[in-house]
C-alpha cells in the first residue's frame, strides 16, 4: 500500500464515513488537510468568515441530518472562537466533530505561538471526548472512534487536535470502515414496567425531546400516543419532535410557555420523559418537576445511562434510544379512556394559546406578522431561531410537523440564527429556510451572509430590531425597574448592510409591508434580509415592556 500524508489520510477517513460537507475557516496549522480536501471532489468545503459561525453551521448541519457536522479550525484563537459550537452541540445533544490544528509536536509545552492544550480546554463534560492524534498511523482508529462517540448513546461533540507536523507525516495505515452506532433497546421488563405504571395513572403526561428524533421515530411514537390517548408536550425548542397538529399534542415547555401547561405538569401523577433531559428551562427552574424524588411518578427513557437518576430519581429508568423505544412500543396500547377528556382539554388549551391575535396597535405588530409567515410557509420549511425574546413568536405560534424542522439552540447561544439558516439552505437548497433573530444576535454572526452569497445559499433572515438586548432589558425591568444598564444598542442600516454583500433586503415598518417583502424574498432565490423595526414596548408574546 502506498504511503500518504496524515492530512490526506484524514480526508480519506471523512470520505469513508460519508461526509459530504465540511465547514471551516482555513488555517496554516492544517494546510495538509486542506490540500487533501482539494482533491476530494465528493466533499464540499464551505469557507466561513469566523470560527463561531463555522461551528454553528456544522452543529446545525448535524442537528438537521443526524450525522456528525464537521468543522475545521486553526489553533488557539480559532479553537476559542469555535468553542461556542462545541458547547451548543453538547447541550443540544448534536453529533459534531471539531478538528483543530495544533502546534508541531516538538514545540509543545513551551507556550508556542497559539498553543493550547485542547484535551484540557475541551475535556468532558464540555464535550464527549477530546483527543490529540500523536501519529499519522493513528488517524484511522481515532476517526472511527470519533464518529462512534459522536453518534452513540446521547449524541454530542468530539474535539480532535491535529499537530501540523503529524499531518505532514507519511503513513501506510489503512482507512478503517465506519462502525455502526450503538443504540440501546428497552428490555421486555422495561416495556412491561412502562405499561403497568401508565395503566395505573389518572393524569399522565408525556414529554418528548432530545436530539435524536428521526421521521420514523416521530411517526411511530405518535401512533402509540394516539392509540393510548396520551397528552404529549415537547421539550424546550424541540417542537419538531412531535406533530403539533396531532390530537395528542398539548404544547411546548420552555421560555414561552402556557402557564396552564405548567400547571398540568405539576398536577400530573405520571410523567413519561422520552429522549430528553429534564433541564432548568424545561422544568421552569426545577420547580414544576422537582429534583431528587419528584412528586410525579417518573418514567425516564434516555440513551445515556449516566444521565438516568443523576438529577431525578425515576420510578423506572430505561436506558434506550428513541428509535428503539419507538419500535418497542409499536404494538403497545394503554387503555386511556379515563384520561382522554383531559388530553382533549389540554389540546384545546394549546390551540387557544398558539393562535396569534393582535393584542395592541403596535406598528408593526408581530402577532400579525407571524400569522402572515405561518400562512405563507410551505409544509417542508426549515426555521432557525437565535436566542432572544423575538423567538417567543415562532416558538409559541408556529405549529411544526415533519417535514418542517426547527433548528434552535437549547444552549441559549446568541448568534446561532444566521449560520444555522445558511447551513440548512446549503443542505436543502430546494426548501424555504427562514431564520429568526434579534438585532443583538444578528450582529454576532452577520458576516456569514458573505458565506451564503459565496456558496449560493438563499436563507431568508428576519431581523427583529428593537434597538436593545431585549431579553436582558426584560429582566432588568422585572428585577431592577427603571435602572437600565448596558442594554441599549446603536445599529447600522441592516438592509444596506445585507445589500452590500449582494443579498436582497427590505425594511418593514408596518404590517402591510411585510407580506410583499416576504414573498419577494422567497422568489429571489438568493440570500435575503428583512429588517422589522419594532416598537421596543413589544417585548413578549404576552406583555408590553411597561407591564413587566
Amino acid at each position: 500500500m502506498s504511503k500518504k500524508s496524515g492530512g490526506h489520510l484524514l480526508v480519506e477517513c471523512l470520505r469513508v464515513h460519508g461526509v459530504k460537507k465540511i465547514f471551516c475557516v482555513p488555517g496554516e496549522s492544517y494546510l495538509d488537510a486542506l490540500d487533501g480536501l482539494h482533491d476530494a471532489d465528493d466533499i464540499r468545503t464551505i469557507t466561513c468568515r469566523q470560527e463561531g459561525g463555522a461551528a454553528f453551521m456544522a452543529e446545525a448541519y448535524g442537528k438537521l441530518t443526524g450525522h456528525p457536522g464537521i468543522c475545521f479550525v486553526t489553533r488557539g484563537p480559532g479553537a476559542c472562537n469555535a468553542s461556542i459550537g462545541v458547547h451548543t452541540a453538547m447541550q443540544d445533544s448534536t453529533p459534531f466533530i471539531l478538528l483543530v490544528g495544533q502546534v508541531a509536536r516538538d514545540q509543545k509545552g513551551r507556550e508556542a505561538f497559539q498553543e493550547v492544550e485542547y484535551r484540557d480546554m475541551f475535556k468532558p463534560p464540555f464535550c464527549k471526548w477530546a483527543v490529540e492524534i500523536e501519529h499519522a498511523s493513528d488517524i484511522p482508529r481515532v476517526m472511527r472512534e470519533a464518529f462512534d462517540v459522536a453518534t452513540s448513546g446521547r449524541p454530542g461533540p468530539v474535539v480532535i487536535a491535529l499537530p501540523e507536523d503529524m499531518l505532514c507525516e507519511e503513513t501506510d495505515a489503512p482507512v478503517q470502515m465506519p462502525s455502526v452506532p450503538a443504540h440501546f433497546a428497552p428490555t421486555a421488563h422495561d416495556v412491561q414496567g412502562l405499561k403497568d405504571i401508565l395503566a395505573s395513572a389518572k393524569n399522565p403526561l408525556v414529554i418528548v425531546g432530545g436530539g435524536s428524533w428521526h421521521d420514523a421515530d416521530t411517526a411511530a411514537f405518535q401512533d402509540f400516543a394516539l392509540r393510548s390517548h396520551l397528552p404529549v408536550a415537547a421539550g424546550f425548542r424541540r417542537q419538531d419532535a412531535f406533530d403539533n397538529n396531532h390530537p395528542c399534542y398539548v404544547g411546548a415547555l420552555g421560555t414561552t410557555v402556557d402557564p396552564k401547561l405548567c400547571k398540568a405538569v405539576e398536577e400530573s401523577d405520571v410523567i413519561l420523559a422520552v429522549g430528553t433531559r429534564l433541564g432548568e428551562i424545561l422544568t421552569q427552574g426545577y420547580s414544576i418537576i422537582q429534583p431528587g424524588q419528584p412528586k410525579q411518578r417518573l418514567i425516564h427513557v434516555y440513551p445515556d445511562a449516566a444521565e438516568l437518576n443523576r438529577v431525578y430519581q425515576s420510578e423506572l429508568a430505561i436506558h434506550a434510544s428513541v428509535s428503539e423505544l419507538a419500535k418497542a412500543l409499536s404494538g403497545v396500547t394503554i387503555d386511556g379512556a379515563a384520561w382522554q377528556p383531559r388530553t382533549q382539554a389540554l389540546r384545546e388549551q394549546y390551540l387557544a394559546f398558539s393562535t396569534a391575535r393582535s393584542r395592541d396597535k403596535f406598528t408593526p405588530d408581530l402577532d400579525g406578522i407571524i400569522e402572515d409567515i405561518i400562512n405563507a410557509l410551505p409544509e417542508d420549511a426549515i426555521l432557525t431561531t437565535d436566542a432572544g425574546n423575538f423567538s417567543g413568536w415562532p416558538q409559541r405560534f408556529v405549529r411544526y410537523a415533519r417535514p418542517m424542522r426547527l433548528l434552535a439552540p437549547t444552549s441559549g447561544a446568541m448568534g446561532y440564527g444566521v449560520p444555522a439558516a445558511v447551513a440548512a439552505s446549503l443542505r436543502y437548497p430546494e426548501r424555504v429556510v427562514v431564520g429568526f433573530m434579534g438585532d443583538g444576535g444578528f450582529m454576532m454572526t452577520a458576516q456569514e451572509i458573505a458565506t451564503a452569497c459565496h456558496e449560493g445559499a438563499h436563507p431568508i433572515l428576519l431581523v427583529f430590531n428593537n434597538g436593545m438586548y431585549g431579553t436582558i432589558r426584560m429582566h432588568q425591568e422585572k428585577h431592577y425597574p427603571k435602572r437600565v444598564s448596558a442594554t441599549h444598542l446603536t445599529n447600522p442600516d441592516f438592509a444596506a448592510f445585507a445589500a452590500s454583500f449582494g443579498a436582497g433586503s427590505w425594511v418593514v415598518e408596518d404590517n402591510a409591508a411585510f407580506l410583499p417583502a416576504f414573498h419577494a424574498a422567497m422568489a429571489s432565490k438568493k440570500p435575503a434580509l428583512i429588517e422589522i423595526r419594532m416598537d421596543p414596548q413589544q417585548i413578549t408574546t404576552a406583555k408590553k415592556l411597561a407591564e413587566l
